[in-house]
């Protein structure tokens, strides 16, 4: 009985841990958004607009794209073309998670990512960046959208088939992780996949199909 309350115990610490993070993601929001008004910037339907006074500072700041290109060292621009050479498994990745998605996701009832909430790019509306700062920019800005977009399918997908804490130390653990049962927690883990599951995150109920045996 001891170990059962010492059990609960953590969980609850475990889950008012969680909680302060996403309330802590919440403030640093806000701060962000305090700082782009501090630097007279406004965002309307992702459309980023700046006063013409610091737009006309901006100009001022954007490096000539001839000085750009012959300032870069020449490895510089080797490694370039092996950078830009990744898109091609990145743009392969993207279309087979999107597959992959649509085609499995409604079948275990778990509700498809929006791939549109992980995508942004607005940073070639800032004046101080020349053609190619602005190209790498929406280059980074893909690459990383569709890890993050990609990240969080295979998040739900563990949670689904396979919510259990790890033994170690995990670096870049997954935010629904701390709603895992405990590693070692048999008990937990088979009581978990017998009932339906239920995650805001997920934000509907969710069980094993009825073929997967517990037993």
């Amino acid at each position: 009985m001891t170990s059962l309350i010492m059990a609960e115990t953590v969980r609850d610490e475990i889950t008012q841990l969680a909680g302060s993070i996403r309330a802590l993601e919440r403030q640093l929001e806000v701060a962000l958004a305090k700082r782009r008004v501090e630097l007279n910037c406004v965002v309307h339907d992702g459309i980023v607009r700046f006063e013409h006074v610091m737009t006309a500072k901006h100009r001022l700041l954007r490096a000539r794209l001839l000085s750009y290109i012959l300032g870069a060292r020449p490895a510089m621009i080797l490694t370039a073309l092996v950078i830009y050479a990744l898109i091609i498994p990145v743009l392969l990745l993207d279309v087979f998670v999107a597959v992959y998605q649509a085609v499995c996701f409604p079948v275990y009832g778990i509700p498809r990512v929006r791939r549109s909430d992980y995508l942004a790019f607005d940073r070639e509306q800032l004046a101080y960046l020349n053609a190619i700062e602005k190209l790498n920019c929406a280059y980074c800005a893909y690459a990383n959208g569709v890890f993050a977009y990609v990240r969080e399918v295979a998040s739900r997908t563990e949670q689904y088939w396979c919510p259990i804490k790890h033994a170690r130390r995990v670096l870049g653990v997954r935010s629904r992780c701390s709603s895992f049962v405990d590693y070692g927690d048999g008990d937990a883990y088979r009581h978990e996949l017998g009932a339906p599951r239920h995650d805001a995150s997920m934000g509907r109920l969710s069980g094993r199909p009825a073929h997967v045996r517990l037993d």
